[in-house]
């Protein structure tokens, strides 16, 4: 009878003990917004031992894709493709993080397309909503650090272009930026009218200035060309890599520093869980200590 007491005794102690190395994953938050008229979801990773403490952690911000074909792209994407809460457990066990916050917003327009856009029809101005009301409200809701040194931002496909533009218009912001398989391109004619057909040539030569990463990159001074820390990646059967070598390229002439990686790959989800705990662990090791 004491031997069966104890073993009891040991099997809770070790549920509980599992339980402590599990993180909270909430996938159906919810945020109003005045910006974008409407109730906004978002999925949110909390650590281990948030509830336990009193402490403040380092934020990354997480963007999901727009596909790839057969996947719902929105803020689910992270937690039911990508498996970001096995990685972020597993890694925050064995030390290799430190404990972090991860938010993942819904940028899913409806039946139209997923933007980290200001949209040119001024329809759906995701980027406003994103710096002056998503990210407030997180700090405000959750015990964030609040210093740029402990902000980062990384993403996917679509969400990976917004790595990139997002961290080059705030730099104030974002110390780290982790673009994966990056949606970015500079201006095509055919595929920008098919994309905006209703939005005048003229227009959308004159909006897509703020979202030309190459550009955008030209644009930085000398002094601010080591602020943020970029880890840049693509699957080398992506046809998406192209680009992001010709960037890669680019930064490397400029004197940018960042690290780069064409690993085996397609544009799929594979890919992004492939690369997933490397760039926790480049997030990890270029927040402030």
């Amino acid at each position: 009878m004491r031997s069966y007491i104890y073993l009891l005794v040991l099997w809770v102690l070790c549920g509980k003990s599992y339980a402590q190395v599990q993180g909270y994953v909430y996938e159906n938050k919810s945020v109003e917004s005045r910006i974008l008229n409407e109730v906004r979801k978002y999925a949110i990773y909390l650590p281990p031992d948030y509830e336990s403490s009193e402490r403040s952690y380092p934020v990354l911000y997480l963007l999901h894709p727009a596909g790839p074909k057969g996947t719902v792209p929105n803020q689910q994407g992270w937690i039911n493709y990508g498996m970001l809460q096995h990685f972020m457990d597993k890694a925050i066990e064995k030390g290799e993080i430190t404990p972090m916050i991860v938010v993942t917003p819904d940028a899913n327009f409806g039946t139209r397309h997923v933007s980290y856009f200001n949209d040119p029809a001024n329809s759906f101005n995701f980027e406003n909503y994103f710096f002056e009301e998503f990210i407030p409200y997180i700090e405000k809701t959750y015990r964030c650090r609040v210093e740029r040194g402990s902000r980062a931002i990384a993403g996917a496909s679509m969400g990976g272009g917004a790595a990139f533009f997002y961290a080059l218009h705030r730099p104030d912001l974002f110390s780290v930026s982790c673009p994966l398989s990056a949606a970015i391109r500079g201006y095509e004619t055919e595929y920008m009218a098919k994309r905006y057909p209703d939005i005048r040539k003229e227009e959308l030569l004159d909006w897509y200035k703020q979202y030309n990463v190459y550009e955008l990159f030209k644009q930085i001074p000398d002094k601010d060309k080591s602020a943020i820390a970029w880890y840049i990646s693509c699957g080398d059967d992506d046809a998406l890599s192209v680009n992001n070598v010709l960037l890669h390229k680019d930064l490397k002439d400029m004197g940018i520093p960042h690290e780069f990686r064409i690993q085996n790959g397609k544009h799929d989800w594979l890919y992004w869980r492939s690369v997933l705990p490397e760039v926790l662990q480049f997030v990890s090791s270029n927040f402030v200590k």
